[in-house]
């Protein structure tokens, strides 16, 4: 009788604990990114298992193959980490470096002036790239699961092709000429040297291999062995300036995230090399004490205009690697400093940029950049903006590694008070130095209430810091991830001293009472920017992702099984 019953208790055990785990609640992930293919590359790893961060590696590196114009192992950037069960944020640095042979000067002429389109086009003009090494830094510090997992997706995409899609024309058509000159770029990215047809696809054999040795052996598959050789061998043959120590000494730097509170919602962004967390938080102190939320109609235009012109002047003279150079950033993100830089606004008045201490340019172009957001179902966060700066980059493939380079060297100050493609200007905070990370506008952001928590960031070149506190600031005003996306964008940079609006930013009433006020006013075409937001209800648990409709974007929220 006792064996029975003990028998009877084990069964009863065994089917309530196989009755516990076939109900056990769900909980929701999401992902939003700037292609449909990377968004869905992220949810697979997510459900097999995998947290944000391996969701993350294969997202960035989905992106890599399916967005060339955009990211890619030639390239760097940062990912924002949020860890949940630590309470604990954390930036990875992996943006690219000068070469060590790289001088202050090396993009001017014996006569001191810029050389054209040295900065831009070309195996000259990229910096050591950062992504392969953050990859494998994530997976090995924070996934769950191994790299070569996390890769596949990847591997897939790049060996069996994807479609080209309208964004992916339009950019090659902008970058046509410098695609062209280079067989490597060409054979892969265009059809008999013309931009390919609508969904045309693209197979790259030997960023499949990249890939695969990365897999195998980690950062070493990049940045040692046979792909650094060819890389190097490439750079060397064709003008520029890498060495097989550029690629070995390369190192992710993980950095503290920079925090500032705007009224009761916390922001957490990025440091120098980054600009963009120091901008940020500058511009929130200046609208804080111009009280901004209680401004209406052109007054608040008038104050978000001036702040952003202010923190850009800012940008142009003391932002830099900090490795490098002493950035002051304590000072520069100080309430007083904030007031220091409004004793000169004028409610009634724009002020003329020249009145606040000069530095030059004119440029209207964004760069093209990517960026996603994830949350994963244990609460993990990640914001990740990444970049090979211009479309396309540098426009070259190193042979036999599939590897497009970047151009960020144009990121540096090539001479000061000289606009950079994206026309901004900086001085010697940001001059070319061996081995020195340029200065970036990336912006991967958290923004949290008491009620909501969310991942944001855009790519956008010199607009991406605007983008991004108008999010924040439509965020803390309760607004949902489509609303946030979907914002119309405003932009001021300091020089040139206009302000840039997409369609509907802006009234007839306002665009004339901005004139009134002195504006010059520029409307660009839509579609800068391509925001990609997560939110969370702390309450519910429930989350809500978009991806920006000026981009070709995938947003996704799934049940995943914690």
């Amino acid at each position: 009788m006792r064996h029975y019953l003990q028998s009877v208790f084990a069964c009863a055990l065994l089917l309530s604990l196989l009755s516990c785990a076939s109900t056990r609640p769900e909980s929701q992930a999401a992902i939003a990114s700037a292609h449909p293919l990377a968004t869905q590359a992220g949810i697979e790893i997510l459900q097999q298992g995998g947290n944000a961060f391996d969701a993350a590696v294969a997202v960035s590196a989905v992106l890599a193959v399916v967005e060339p114009s955009s990211s890619g192992l030639g390239g760097g950037g940062f990912w924002l980490l949020h860890l949940e069960k630590q309470g604990r944020d954390v930036v990875i640095d992996g943006r690219e470096r000068a070469p060590l042979a790289a001088t202050r000067d090396m993009y001017l002429d014996a006569q001191g002036e810029v050389i054209p389109r040295a900065s831009i086009d070309g195996p000259l003009s990229a910096g050591i790239p950062g992504e392969p090494a953050a990859l494998a830094h994530l997976a090995r510090h924070y996934g769950r699961l191994p790299l070569s997992q996390s890769l596949r997706p990847a591997i897939r995409y790049a060996r069996a092709g994807f479609e080209i899609d309208e964004h992916y024309r339009r950019l090659a058509q902008f970058r046509l000429d410098a695609l062209s000159a280079d067989e490597g770029a060409a054979s892969i990215f265009l059809k008999d040297y013309e931009v390919p047809a609508l969904h045309e696809r693209i197979v790259q054999a030997d960023l499949a291999r990249t890939l695969e040795l990365i897999a195998q052996h980690g950062a070493d598959g990049f940045y040692r062995g046979e792909v650094a050789d060819k890389l190097v061998k490439a750079v060397r043959e064709h003008g520029g300036i890498w060495s097989a120590q550029d690629l070995t000494d390369y190192r992710i730097i993980e950095r503290e995230p920079l925090v500032t509170q705007y009224r009761d919602m916390r922001i957490t962004s990025v440091l120098p090399p980054s600009s963009g967390g120091v901008a940020i938080a500058q511009m929130l102190h200046m609208l804080e004490d111009l009280d901004y939320q209680n401004l209406k109609g052109t007054p608040r235009l008038h104050a978000l205009i001036e702040v952003m012109r202010r923190a850009y002047r800012d940008r142009a003279e003391f932002l830099g690697d900090s490795d490098y150079v002493d950035v002051p950033v304590k000072q520069l993100i100080s309430k007083k400093h904030a007031r220091n830089l409004l004793q000169d606004f004028d409610p009634q008045m724009a002020t003329p940029s020249s009145e606040l201490r000069s530095v030059f340019i004119d440029a209207t172009r964004a760069a093209d950049t990517t960026h996603f957001s994830i949350i994963d179902q244990y609460g993990n966060r990640v914001a990740a903006t990444l970049s090979i700066n211009y479309p396309f980059g540098s426009c070259f493939v190193a042979t036999g590694t599939g590897v497009l380079l970047n151009d960020e060297m144009d990121d540096f100050s090539v001479r000061s008070g000289t606009p950079n493609a994206y026309g901004l200007v900086g001085a010697e905070a940001n001059a070319i130095a061996p081995g020195k990370r340029m200065l970036s506008s990336m912006s991967p952001a958290f923004v949290e209430t008491e009620h909501r928590v969310a991942a944001l960031g855009t790519p956008g070149g010199s607009r991406i810091i605007t983008m991004v506190l108008r999010a924040i600031l439509d965020f803390y005003q309760g607004a949902s991830a489509q609303h946030m996306v979907d914002l119309p964008r405003l932009h001021h940079q300091y020089l040139p001293d206009k302000v840039y609006y997409e369609p509907d930013a802006l009234s007839a009433d306002q665009l004339t009472e901005l004139n009134a006020m002195h504006y010059e006013l520029k409307q660009l075409d839509p579609g800068f920017g391509n925001m990609q937001v997560v939110i969370k209800d702390k309450t519910t648990g429930a989350l809500d992702a978009a991806s920006d409709a000026r981009g070709a974007g995938e947003s996704s929220v799934l049940s995943v099984t914690p």
